[in-house]
């Protein structure tokens, strides 16, 4: 048994260091080309609107604010400023999203961002992810890049095409620091001892962002109130949480298998549903020692375990807010063609460790 570990955890990192190294370094060169590019973009936006300021910066190689959603899809998040006259509000009623709400009706002449506040005194995602589309689509027009990029057509999002091989999403939003969401307020659960008053304390401070773009739980069903609302998301919380142990090690084979054999008609599966897993077992094998190297093989199988689970179930639950569902809208077909094919994938490598050389 132990020599049938030892030698799963030695094809893993096998694996790690010649697949998943390749597939970061080509990730990291296709982003330095794609930042260039979206940087030109905010830079034009800034000169129109200086209430739009780039937030995308290189921090040791890496850039702040950037998300990669697959290998050819990513995100930028861009941090406005001053949401000071706002209150937070998440009553549940909106799964994975809240409002903003003016404190007091007679502050609204003192926010930077007066013309987005609706009559009954909510600041609007989509009026300000609206304003923001028409600097992005004139900024494209003028930019040193404009023969290689272009907007995405018939999408509320801000979406670049860059190179006709890339798709970037430019999101607007808020950081929220010092306060903790109420519809979160159930983790951490009391019975897991995972990971500890000291970590939660860090990772409650460091907050969450919220995100003005299409809501998981609204589409198809948008009223004007739900389609003011922002998108919790706790990236950094959620990095945090991810940092000791084989952890990162981990999620980078789990993406990399996605990316090489779980990108299928329908998108079932992201590599967010991967870290959201991950972040469950975590809480399953909450002692230090289970992530240790030496159970790499074990946590990625448990792992595959509970996604093919998930898939059959039809349900994978937010680790931060349950009540939201991040298979909400897949076509039940796509989840099914991606159960058969994570169970293939999981037996190839718990029956036989060397298959990883094919994987």
């Amino acid at each position: 048994m132990i020599a049938t570990q030892a030698k799963l955890v030695y094809q893993l990192n096998k694996y790690y260091n010649e697949r998943c190294q390749t597939r970061k370094a080509a990730i990291a060169k296709t982003i330095r080309e794609v930042c260039k590019v979206v940087s030109d973009v905010l830079k034009e936006v800034e000169v129109q609107e200086p209430r739009f300021i780039s937030s995308l910066s290189e921090i040791e190689a890496r850039y702040e604010g950037m998300e990669v959603i697959a290998p050819n899809e990513f995100e930028v998040v861009l941090y406005l400023n001053q949401m000071g006259v706002f209150n937070f509000v998440d009553d549940g009623s909106l799964p994975g999203c809240a409002v903003l709400k003016l404190s007091d009706g007679r502050k609204r002449s003192m926010s930077l961002w007066v013309e987005f506040i609706t009559a009954s005194g909510y600041l609007s995602a989509r009026k300000i992810r609206s304003r923001f589309q028409t600097l992005v689509a004139q900024a494209v027009d003028k930019c040193s890049y404009r023969d290689v990029v272009k907007m995405v057509a018939d999408t509320s999002e801000v979406k670049l095409r860059i190179r006709e091989r890339y798709v970037v999403q430019i999101t607007p939003a808020f950081k929220c620091t010092g306060i903790w969401p109420r519809s979160a307020a159930q983790w951490p659960m009391p019975h897991i001892p995972w990971p500890g008053p000291n970590r939660v304390a860090e990772v409650k401070a460091e907050g969450f962002n919220l995100l003005s773009k299409e809501c998981y739980s609204l589409t198809g069903k948008q009223s004007s109130a739900e389609s003011d609302a922002w998108v919790l998301q706790f990236t950094e919380a959620e990095n945090r949480l991810l940092m000791a142990g084989c952890r990162k090690k981990c999620l980078s084979v789990l993406k990399t298998l996605r990316d090489r054999h779980l990108e299928l008609p329908g998108q079932p599966l992201h590599s967010y549903h991967m870290k959201t897993l991950l972040l469950y077992e975590c809480e399953k094998h909450p002692r230090e020692t289970d992530w240790d190297e030496s159970c790499l093989g074990d946590r990625l199988n448990g792992i595959l375990l509970q996604l093919i689970s998930c898939l059959q179930c039809r349900r994978c639950p937010h680790y931060f807010l349950p009540n939201l569902d991040l298979f909400q809208g897949k076509p039940h077909s796509a989840l099914e063609a991606a159960a058969k094919q994570t169970w293939r994938l999981a037996r190839e490598i718990l029956t036989n460790a060397k298959s990883l050389d094919k994987l």
